[in-house]
């Protein structure tokens, strides 16, 4: 008894570690106006504030997550907290744009040794295949709730607190982690771990920091940009560089043998495309609450929360339709559930009802949590538990490496089909009219400096062009989603429903 209470209290913290991660993936973006105003940073380094925290993260997971195979899970995951936690002080009352940036790049850091550390903490102590598998669709559940939350609580904290209040909450959460996980968690790690490779570890985090960087530059200006084709020739030679020199180790930081399992290949794709759906989609719309229909920050926030029941549902119940379907089957129904849900959103327009959307919403969230809750178990029980860390890291890169992938693909596709719909009215000046042409939100802005018939005109038709904008992107992640169902039927078929420790080897890709 006291061993079940040990693991489910493991869970529990885990999941307290990924909650707090989550929220603070996207509860920066609501403190922006705020912060802007408060400390005035150029345009280069707002965008800095708001990216290093996820280029340091991305960065560094597959450091972190063999960091703690070899000196301990738990020891990393309580050394990540406390840095987490001076780190969200250090931002809270950063003075200056340059101390904010350098502060969210410690964030990041420290982030990194907490994700990897919680999935394989669950899959040390979770030894039965079902448990894990139900504890994996949970963590997985929290995870995707915390991306939902993270709006509501900037919101609430920013009506009646300065800007930091975002990042202050943190302290808190990482002393329950500390002082629960010294008196709960248990220890593990790999017992023959080796030695780090030190030439290894700056190719994995060059090498994925700069494919980050040009999906997210080349969403944004373009992929023409020079600093874009830089970035890319030098994340996909330094990538192919490390994976080479990994099959050459006699202990590599990532076994990319691993890869050759069809079942680890193929849920890691599939974890890709899923954060690919999920983080488009809140791209899509979070301007679509805020700039069409008109909301609050607070109320789109809260107008997002029925998304994060339906992931919670959708990872608990993954284990009871693994059972019936296999993993094949849930993988593939998950994406046909978010690919519906897209085309729900996809008849979407400026006078569309809430409570359609939360349909739409709870159907595409239910699936994407579905699909995340299998894969990862999937993930981490495809690969030896000594290597636990180095497994989760790479679901967890690949997750990271799919959300920038969704804001480049879908994100162009928006900004494309909005500049082609929008049909500007007759006197508008034309340096204002390119303005208008580039997002909504700067035609808003642009509206606002002109008469009152004039800006009216142009905020209508600007709203017009981004929904018929939006209805063409949820409609290309709709066929995106259901061409991967397919591919998963394929790709797991044959998979055991049940993988226990003495299933590792499966079949070849």
């Amino acid at each position: 008894m006291r061993n079940d209470s040990r693991k489910w209290g493991t869970l529990v913290i885990a999941c307290l570690a990924m909650l707090m991660l989550s929220i603070d993936l996207t509860v920066l973006h609501l403190a922006t106006p705020k912060l802007t105003a408060d400390l005035n940073p150029s345009a280069p380094q707002l965008l800095w504030i708001v990216d290093v925290y996820g280029f340091a993260l991305a960065g560094l997971l597959v450091t972190m997550g063999n960091l703690g195979d070899r000196i301990g899970r738990k020891r990393l995951l309580l050394i990540g907290s406390g840095a987490f936690g001076a780190a969200s002080l250090l931002t809270a009352y950063a003075p200056s744009p340059e101390l904010l940036i350098a502060a969210r790049a410690l964030l990041g850091v420290a982030g990194a040794t907490i994700m990897p550390s919680t999935l394989s903490l669950i899959r040390n102590v979770f030894t039965d295949s079902k448990e894990r598998t139900t504890a994996v669709g949970i963590w997985s559940s929290i995870g995707a709730a915390g991306f939902a939350l993270g709006p509501v609580v900037g919101g609430a904290l920013l009506n009646e607190f300065w800007w930091g209040s975002v990042f202050l909450v943190n302290v808190p959460v990482v002393m329950l982690i500390i002082l629960a996980g010294m008196a709960v968690l248990p220890e593990s790690r790999n017992p023959a771990p080796g030695r780090i490779d030190l030439v290894s570890v700056p190719l994995s985090v060059v090498g994925v920091i700069a494919v980050i960087y040009a999906l997210k530059e080349g969403a944004h200006g373009g992929v023409g940009q020079a600093p874009v084709i830089v970035a890319a020739v030098l994340g996909v030679i330094t990538l192919a560089v490390f994976v080479r020199r990994q099959t050459r180790l006699a202990e590599p930081l990532i076994d990319v043998r691993l890869f050759r399992n069809r079942a680890f290949s193929a849920s890691v794709g599939s974890a890709l495309i899923a954060m690919f759906a999920m983080l488009s989609m809140s791209l899509v719309f979070a301007q679509y609450f805020q700039l069409v229909l008109g909301w609050s920050p607070l109320v789109a926030g809260l107008a997002g929360l029925p998304g994060g029941v339906g992931a919670a549902i959708g990872g608990s119940v993954a284990g009871p339709l693994i059972s019936r379907w296999g993993r094949a089957g849930t993988v593939a129904l998950g994406m046909v559930l978010a690919a519906v849900g897209f085309g729900l959103y996809g008849q979407a327009d400026t006078d569309l009802t809430y409570a359609y959307l939360v349909v739409a919403m709870v159907i595409t969230s239910t699936g994407i949590g579905m699909t995340f809750a299998v894969v990862n178990d999937t993930i981490i029980a495809t690969a030896p538990r000594e290597r636990a860390g180095a497994a989760a890291a790479i679901s967890e890169t690949a997750t990271e490496m799919g959300g920038a992938l969704g804001i480049a693909v879908l994100g162009t596709v928006l900004n494309s089909a909005y500049a082609a719909n929008l049909v500007l009215p007759a006197g508008l000046p034309a340096e204002t009219g390119a303005q208008v042409r580039d997002t909504l939100g700067d035609a808003l802005r642009a509206a606002s400096t002109l008469p009152p018939d004039l800006a009216s005109a142009v905020t209508g038709a600007a709203r017009e062009a981004f929904v018929e904008g939006m209805q063409a992107t949820v409609l290309t992640g709709a066929g995106i989603l259901l061409l991967l169902a397919v591919a998963a039927l394929y790709a797991l078929r044959g998979v055991p429903k049940e993988l226990s420790d003495d299933v590792t080897e499966l079949s070849p890709a």
